[in-house]
């Protein structure tokens, strides 16, 4: 099917019209009653079909993304949302660092061989042709952390000046089985790996390799090999990006116990010793060298944007968020199939927002406040498309009532409960209480919190601005099947289909029922937010709390 025909047949969709049972009248679906399965399967046929190619961005699956979304936008009467334009232009830089195959590390007469994708990614975010390092000693600085509030310091008394670091993924208290130190196994923004790479910049370091452990990490060696070799894209700095290190990158647990059983130093207990704050960085006597050769262009992507303005208080808003993006064409998988479709991953989210407009456009009294429906670019290459919209926001943080955030909803059926990603952070925990409530589901904080899923999705960019942002799905009790059941359906997506091209929709398997009325939560959610004039607030112990303030 052509895509213009396609879009057609979604602009039907958009205004069906629903016979009653006795067929003696018709009626137009109003507010929540407007969000559909069969308006789901319309759009997720379309987003996560190959002739999307995989909606990478700066490709001709963007082109088709936004431009599909637009048309949506406009055939249900939205207005476009950065004054006569539907779109946020976002400036990034494509780079594609070409790593080689084979790398050798010395420790004076003896070495070790590392192998790219299997043992180790590397990649540079510098704008010039070739970043060099040559014989930069490797050095173990434990979880590669700053935090004074916590007094701890991985680099105190250390100068990693032209040195590269090795730290391990997550924070102290993943694995101390203390509830005190730090946020016990919920991690902290100082166990995500972008902070790692920033503190090692901050610290001087010409390199940092993050360690991959699979369960600290919360995915796979599969997901790292693929989510951080060849092209990346990223926010361009006026230092043509060299704030950050020269290189940057992961390796597996099993090479790093290698290289250091190499070292002449002693290890032994290096994990466990990482988890003291009397811990002291070590060096390791091996050296690194390694020439990156980087190729770039400059383009602009583009956020979506559209309103439902407000009757009465245009000047308050309430976002909902969710990222268009996933990882074009790639590499084959044994099927030989390379589009990155991102069915779940978030053609879910994204076909979200098209019902949630649906939902609004369609009420008999207009809500009083103004809805915002961004979908961002670039969300999985960190983020970026959410980070510009923070710096370059088009509507006031201090304005902005609340953020709710969709992305990658469960395909399993209906569910029992809602879990709160970062539950506790803030007031918009009761408003999703009380909606559950109602569709008789009970809340469940999130089961995984040592994942640092709060720092993963689109809505941490919004809480660090101030703005409260509620992050939540049926993730845990299946109505048909349980918890366990509902176990089982999360490993088999995180080890066979998150960020692989086996993510794809198939109208035959997947069951809607849970992301049906996942998105008919968020519209009540939405909708009472955007009529009581209340303000929801960061609780007490929220890291965000102080951002907001003074309160209003």
């Amino acid at each position: 099917m052509q895509f213009q025909t396609k879009i057609l047949l979604l602009s039907l969709t958009v205004s069906v019209i629903i016979t009653a049972c006795t067929g003696e009248k018709s009626y137009t679906p109003t507010g929540v009653s407007a969000i559909t399965a069969d308006g789901f399967d319309a759009s997720l046929t379309i987003l996560a079909g190959d002739d999307f190619l995989g909606r990478g961005p700066f490709t001709e699956g963007e082109t088709r993304t936004v431009n599909y979304l637009t048309e949506s936008f406009r055939n249900l009467g939205l207005e476009p949302g950065n004054g006569n334009s539907y779109f946020q232009d976002v400036p990034m830089v494509k780079i594609t660092s070409t790593v080689p195959n084979e790398i050798t590390l010395f420790n004076n007469e003896n070495s070790l061989k590392l192998t790219y994708r299997k043992d180790f990614v590397a990649f540079s975010q510098w704008l010039q042709p070739e970043i060099l390092l040559e014989s930069s000693e490797l050095v173990f600085a434990g979880y590669g952390i700053v935090a004074p509030e916590y007094d701890w310091d991985d680099y105190k008394g250390l100068d990693v000046n032209g040195k590269t670091v090795i730290v391990l993924v997550n924070d102290p208290g993943f694995t101390s089985e203390n509830s005190e130190l730090f946020k016990g196994e919920a991690m902290t923004y100082y166990g995500r790996w972008t902070y790692k790479y920033e503190e090692a910049a901050r610290q001087g370091a010409a390199g940092v390799l993050v360690i991959h452990d699979t369960e600290p990490a919360g995915y796979p060696w599969e997901v790292v090999k693929n989510s951080w070799s060849g092209t990346g894209l990223y926010l361009k700095s006026n230092d043509e990006n060299q704030s950050h290190c020269k290189l940057e990158g992961w390796i597996t647990k099993s090479k790093t116990d290698e290289i250091f059983n190499l070292s002449n130093t002693d290890f032994t207990g290096y994990f466990e010793n990482a988890g003291s704050k009397d811990f002291k960085s070590m060096p390791t006597g091996i050296t690194l060298s390694m020439s990156i050769l980087n190729e770039w262009h400059e383009d602009v992507s583009k956020n979506v944007i559209a309103i439902v303005p407000g009757s009465t208080n245009p000047d308050e808003y309430i976002i909902y968020s969710a990222h268009w993006d996933h990882f074009g064409i790639g590499i084959p998988d044994s099927e030989g199939d390379s589009i990155y479709n991102g069915a779940s991953d978030n053609a879910t989210g994204t076909a979200a927002l098209i019902e949630l407009a649906k939902a609004f456009t369609s009420l008999e009294t207009q809500q009083k406040r103004t809805i915002v429906f961004l979908v961002v670019t670039a969300e999985e290459q960190g983020l970026l498309g959410s980070a510009y919209y923070a710096q370059n926001p088009i509507y006031p943080p201090e304005k902005t009532v609340a953020n709710i955030n969709i992305d990658a909803l469960p395909y399993y059926g209906a569910l029992k409960d809602l879990t709160i990603i970062g539950y506790g952070q803030s007031e918009l925990d009761d408003y999703a209480e009380a909606a559950a409530k109602q569709q008789d589901r009970y809340i469940v904080p999130d089961q995984n919190a040592g994942k640092g899923y709060f720092f993963r999705s689109d809505h941490f960019n919004f809480a660090k601005i101030g703005i409260p942002a509620l992050y939540a799905s049926g993730s845990y009790d299946l109505r048909e099947g349980g918890i366990k059941k509902m176990k089982e359906m999360n490993d088999d997506y995180e080890m066979n289909h998150y960020h692989l091209p086996a993510d794809e929709y198939d109208p035959d398997t997947w069951n809607l029922d849970g992301i049906v009325e996942d998105t008919q939560l968020y519209f009540e959610i939405g909708l009472k937010l955007s009529n009581n004039g209340d303000w929801p607030r960061w609780k007490e112990g929220s890291e965000f709390k102080a951002i907001r303030e003074p309160e209003m």
